[in-house]
Parts: structure tokens; C-alpha cells; sequence
């Protein structure tokens, strides 16, 4: 089942269930899939990747505002915040662990050549080839910069 389908079933459920925080953040997801679809004009479908980026960026932008809540003392609002990137978190791939990530972005060096920074552009687009959805960039990028810089 693709991911969008599950959040539609989600969305039905949490219609059910009456779980308003739940439904809201499932409504999120299908509006940022629908604006993504309607900008690539493909209306029909986009892929599975695309999807994954979304949610990603969704987990992301959740986490930064909890953080500011919780540094301008607005526990309520970062709790709610942070339930939301939990619940969006749901229809994303298991995270790597580091040690996986490490390895992975070894043999994607090994494969490319990389021997600098300059390479650096090559190994983090194999790597998210590889990964999808399973890092956060920002992750991938500082595993691969220690590991051509030292």
C-alpha cells in the first residue's frame, strides 16, 4: 500500500476515533502532497520519494517550531508540535542508525572516487539514492564531510 493510501485510511480512522490533533496533521500530509501534485502538473500521481522528502521536511519543520516553543517557555504549544511530528513520522521508512548510515556512505566513497570536498555533491546525491527516506540530509552531510575531511 503507498503511503498516500495509508494516510487516507489514517484520515478515515482518526474521522472515526475523533482524534482531532491526529486528523489535523493527516490533513497536513494529504495538503502538502496535493500542493506538490498540482505543482509538478502531474495530477494524477507523484512518486513515492517525492512523498518521503515531504514528510521528511513536515518532521523537520515540527522539531524546529518545538524547539523555539520550548525556548520561549510555551511547553503546551511544543508538546503539540512535537505529538504532530510523531504521528507524521508514522509513514516514514525506518531511520538508519549511524553506524548503518556510516557504512553505507564508505561504499558509496569507495564507488565514486571521492577523495575531497569537491566530491562532496556526488556522494550525498548516491547516498540519498540509497537511503531514501531513511536519514535526515543533514545527518548524511556531516557523516560524509568528517569522513573526506579527516
Amino acid at each position: 500500500m503507498k503511503i498516500e493510501e495509508k494516510i487516507n485510511e489514517s484520515i478515515k480512522d482518526s474521522m472515526k476515533e475523533k482524534n482531532s490533533l491526529r486528523l489535523d496533521s493527516l490533513r497536513a500530509i494529504k495538503s502538502a502532497i496535493l500542493i506538490e501534485k498540482t505543482k509538478s502538473g502531474s495530477k494524477d500521481q507523484i512518486e513515492e520519494s517525492v512523498v518521503l522528502k515531504i514528510l521528511q521536511k513536515m518532521v523537520k519543520q515540527r522539531n524546529d517550531s518545538a524547539k523555539i516553543y520550548l525556548e520561549q517557555n510555551r511547553k503546551e504549544l511544543a508538546d503539540v508540535e512535537e505529538s504532530q511530528a510523531n504521528i507524521i513520522s508514522e509513514f516514514l521508512p525506518t531511520q538508519l542508525s549511524e553506524s548503518e548510515l556510516s557504512e553505507i556512505i564508505d561504499k558509496v566513497i569507495e564507488e565514486v572516487g571521492a577523495e575531497s570536498m569537491k566530491d562532496m555533491g556526488k556522494v550525498i546525491s548516491k547516498v540519498n539514492e540509497r537511503v531514501s527516506g531513511q536519514a535526515e540530509g543533514r545527518v548524511i552531510a556531516e557523516i560524509i564531510k568528517k569522513k573526506l575531511i579527516g
